[in-house]
C-alpha cells in the first residue's frame, strides 16, 4: 500500500480497557487499532491527514497481571456554577478536589511485556493546505508527511509521550525502515486464535456549525490472530456519516 509505515512498539504495562467492564478495569489481549493511531498521532499529526491501522503483529506472548490503582470518584464540571466554562468567565472559582475524600482503590488486569508491530499508511484529507505559495499536489503533500513521520520516528521525536492504553503506561517505538524484516513472533502464538471482538475505533457525529460533538458510536471487529497477525478491515461509518 503507498505511502505506509512500519512502526514497533513496546511497553512493560499495557491497558486497552474493554468497554462492557465498568468499575473494574480489564484490558483486551492486545492492542486495539485506535490505540495504535493514537500512537501515531503522538509522533505525528497533521490535520490534513489521517491514520489507517492495516495490520497488528503480535509478538510477545499475551500475559496478564492484577494490580490495585488509587483512583478518584469525581471529576472537575465543565458546565455549571462551579464549573470551569464560570471560573474561566469571572476569572475566579475552586476547580480542585480533595483526593482524600473522593479516592477510590480499583482492580486492574493488565498486559505485562507487550511487543507490536504496526503497519498503517495515512489518507489525505486536504491537499490545499499551503496557503501561502504554490499549492502541491496530493502525492506531493503524502511524499512530504512520509519523509517527517519517519524523520520523527527515526529521531525518536514526539509531541506527547506515546502510550499504551494509559499515560502511565509509556511505549518505546522504533521505525522499521524499508527492507527490514518484522521480528517473528513468539511460539505460542502460532496457529490460528479467535480474539472475539475487538474495539475498532469510535466516531464521533460533529456539529458542523458548533464544532461541537453530539453523539459517539463505538464501531467493533471480530478478531482473528494468525501466526501473530491481525488484519484490520476497514472502519465503515454510519449512514448518517456518509
Amino acid at each position: 500500500m503507498p505511502y505506509g509505515i512500519k512502526l514497533e512498539i513496546s511497553g512493560d504495562y499495557a491497558l486497552f480497557s474493554r468497554p462492557e467492564m465498568k468499575v473494574e478495569r480489564v484490558s483486551y489481549d492486545v492492542i486495539t487499532p485506535s490505540a495504535a493511531r493514537g500512537v501515531l498521532e503522538a509522533i505525528y499529526w497533521k490535520p490534513q491527514i489521517r491514520w489507517v491501522i492495516d495490520r497488528i503483529h503480535v509478538l510477545n506472548p499475551i500475559r496478564f497481571t492484577n494490580v490495585r490503582r488509587n483512583e478518584i470518584s469525581t471529576k472537575i464540571p465543565i458546565k455549571g456554577a462551579a464549573g470551569v466554562n464560570a471560573a474561566m468567565k469571572s476569572g475566579s472559582g475552586s476547580l480542585g478536589i480533595a483526593v482524600d475524600e473522593h479516592r477510590q482503590q480499583r482492580a486492574s488486569l493488565l498486559l505485562i511485556d507487550v511487543r507490536y508491530v504496526i503497519e498503517a499508511h495515512f489518507e489525505i484529507l486536504d491537499s490545499r493546505f499551503e496557503r501561502d505559495g504554490p499549492k502541491l499536489s496530493a502525492k506531493d503533500n503524502a511524499g512530504k508527511h512520509l519523509d517527517m513521520f519517519n524523520r520523527r520516528a527515526r529521531s525518536g521525536q514526539f509531541f506527547h509521550q506515546p502510550y499504551l492504553g494509559c499515560r502511565e503506561f509509556p511505549a518505546q517505538f522504533e521505525l522499521i525502515e524499508d527492507g527490514s524484516a518484522i521480528p517473528e513472533p513468539h511460539e505460542s502464538l502460532r496457529g490460528e486464535r479467535d480474539l472475539g471482538f475487538l474495539l475498532h475505533d469510535i466516531e464521533f457525529d460533529q456539529d458542523r456549525r458548533t464544532k461541537k460533538v453530539k453523539s459517539t458510536t463505538p464501531h467493533f471487529f471480530r478478531a482473528i490472530m494468525r501466526d501473530g497477525v491481525i488484519d484490520i478491515p476497514p472502519l465503515t461509518p454510519t449512514e448518517s456519516q456518509r
